[in-house]
């Protein structure tokens, strides 16, 4: 089975103020102590690293880099799977998922992955099963 993890929660990970920070931290413990098999694209990295950089400095990023990566298995987005993402995330509206949720949601379709760790709506809102 795998799992796939979104920036939400890789951040609620890190950020000892979020208000899902401990929720977050005993989930991401708990599938890396479960037969599950975790799973974020490319865009997902470079967001997260993009934000914690911004948020925390070099240091957390160095962490995420050299503790938390090595965990997940980095789903590689193809040209086709981003033009796809592209023309969800144009029919979506003002208020509708990121790009890289669009990107998110096509990689889980395409890896059959049912269930994502994260604290976004949009997850639940495109019929996937959050943790």
């Amino acid at each position: 089975m795998s799992t796939y993890v979104d920036t939400s929660a890789l951040l609620a990970v890190f950020d000892a103020d979020d208000p899902q920070h401990r929720a977050a931290a005993e989930t991401w413990f708990g599938l890396l102590d479960s037969e599950e098999r975790v799973v974020a694209s490319n865009y997902v990295v470079v967001e997260t690293v993009s934000l914690l950089h911004r948020r925390f400095g070099i240091p957390t990023v160095n962490r995420f880099l050299t503790d938390m990566l090595p965990a997940i298995n980095v789903a590689w987005v193809s040209e086709s799977l981003h033009s796809v993402a592209v023309s969800a995330l144009l029919a979506s509206g003002k208020c509708g998922p990121s790009l890289v949720d669009c990107v998110s949601f096509e990689t889980m379709r395409q890896l059959d992955i049912r269930a994502a760790f994260c604290y976004d709506k949009h997850f639940s809102d495109a019929g996937f099963h959050t943790l």
